[in-house]
């Protein structure tokens, strides 16, 4: 009713009528769209209008326009999950076919690397996990990581013009400031790949007043980067793209091709870094990724040490 009237009031009478229902069920209506993030005018003798409309994502704004063959063909929606790495692990045992992507406007449980938080509200991001089935051995899957880092920068500069930078092994930075966390978690046996789940949260149309005041320092998002408002059905059709030339070319020509994008646009590479792992703390000079996307890291003695997995601080060159 709302949308024949572009902009005008509806009187609280007319939408009674129109809906057969009691003035008191009208106003719960209104209160329902407010809660769902309208913008509602209430006027007395004039009725209500809408000021603004939430930036929504649906099954039907993802599919329409989408130009893959395998990635997105199957889509799985909710409004609000826990995660969305929770409900693809589920339909991936559940046999869901390859490239079946899970969606949510809201995720009230997301989680990145190390089971950390990650804040996913309403109707600002994107967030959503991949199920892939690559014919591949386990340890093959971390380049995966690398290879969704990779697509989701093309991806964010062929819709918005900026230049994202990616941090090893699954951040992508603007700014110097996080926009992009990537998860990635299997389903195997001892040399077989059942499936592969890549979850990624991007920051999109969070304004700074909405990040925690203790990310304010550290998070920003593509429309605070940007200075204006990103179109993010647009953004996930651009990902899957990517995402499935990439992954074609990986699974043809094997991890070299990917290596290459990934380098350059590798923030850390020739950069002094510290790296944090498990067993301790090393510092000393980015020199890059070895064919299987390890991070190779010189300290003062040039000794070359190998890091599959580490938290990363960058420093100076």
């Amino acid at each position: 009713m709302f949308t024949e009237i572009e902009g005008d009031f509806l009187s609280g009478q007319k939408i009674s009528e129109e809906l057969g229902c009691s003035r008191t069920a009208v106003w719960k209506h209104i209160e329902d769209l407010r809660q769902e993030g309208y913008e509602l005018e209430a006027v007395r003798r004039k009725g209500y209008r809408i000021k603004t409309i939430p930036d929504k994502i649906s099954h039907n704004e993802i599919s329409l326009g989408l130009k893959t063959e395998t990635l997105g063909r199957k889509i799985h929606f909710e409004d609000s999950v826990t995660s969305t790495q929770k409900i693809a692990h589920q339909l991936a045992y559940d046999g869901v076919p390859e490239g079946t992507l899970v969606v949510a406007e809201e995720q009230t449980s997301g989680r990145g690397r190390l089971s950390r938080a990650w804040y996913s509200p309403k109707y600002t991001g994107v967030w959503m996990s991949l199920i892939l089935r690559p014919n591949l051995p386990p340890a093959k899957a971390p380049q995966l990581t690398l290879l969704t880092a990779v697509a989701i920068t093309q991806a964010i500069e062929e819709v918005t013009g900026l230049r994202p930078d990616i941090k090893w092994p699954n951040d992508i930075l603007i700014n110097k400031k996080k926009t992009v966390g990537i998860l990635t978690e299997m389903q195997a046996e001892a040399d077989k790949i059942n499936s592969v789940i890549i979850g990624m949260g991007i920051n999109v149309n969070q304004s700074l007043e909405q990040f925690p005041e203790e990310l304010h320092s550290i998070a920003t998002s593509l429309s605070i980067e940007l200075g204006e408002k990103v179109n993010r059905a647009e953004l996930i059709q651009t990902i899957l793209m990517k995402f499935e030339n990439l992954y074609q070319k990986y699974l043809q020509h094997g991890f070299y091709p990917i290596k290459l994008l990934w380098e350059s646009y590798a923030i850390s590479i020739g950069k002094r870094i510290i790296a944090r792992t498990i067993t301790g703390t090393l510092e000393g000079k980015a020199k890059g990724i070895t064919e299987d996307g390890v991070l190779m890291l010189e300290d003062d003695q040039e000794v070359v040490h190998y890091i599959h997995s580490a938290d990363i601080q960058i420093g100076s060159d």
